[in-house]
């Protein structure tokens, strides 16, 4: 498992999905300050609307700097099957089910989805609940959480 490679490419992802927010935000602000958008009564709220939409994406895109910025610290540290889980680990679970499940515990960007090395991977952080349940773990550990009405089991099977 190359987590350097790994790592790089949540770093792209990322870079994507700022872009993209940066884009949505320019687009909103336009929209907020377009001379044809401004009021010309109290229920024309289209200028309005659109600078609220302009707030939101603004934040987006910060959420989306802070993100990059975690990830750019963080080092491909190897873990072992000693290892116990923290920010950097890679994450393989098996439900009781037998499904499996690969997660990276980032610092940040909790559901960022990704294909790396033939596997589905989502990257979570500690603040999830699945995360702070993790957290500490290591292999052969089970964990138990409620998703909706049903209670889940999964297992530690590996962490790198």
């Amino acid at each position: 498992m190359n987590k350097s490679l790994l790592l790089k490419q949540i770093l792209q992802q990322l870079t994507t999905l700022h872009q993209v927010a940066t884009d949505a935000a320019l687009q909103a602000y336009n929209t907020a300050t377009h001379e044809e958008n401004v009021a010309e009564n109290k229920y024309d709220t289209l200028g309005l609307e659109a600078a609220y939409l302009a707030q939101g994406q603004s934040q987006r895109v910060a959420e989306c700097e802070a993100a990059l910025a975690a990830f750019n610290k963080l080092t491909a540290e190897p873990f072992s099957e000693e290892s116990h889980i923290a920010i950097g680990a890679l994450v393989e679970l098996r439900d009781e089910r037998g499904g499996q499940l690969s997660l990276f515990m980032g610092p940040a960007a909790g559901g960022v989805k990704l294909t790396f090395d033939n596997r589905d991977i989502i990257v979570i952080t500690p603040s999830a609940p699945l995360g702070q349940r993790l957290l500490g773990c290591g292999v052969g550990d089970e964990v138990e959480m409620t998703v909706g009405s049903q209670k889940r089991h999964f297992e530690v099977m590996a962490v790198y």
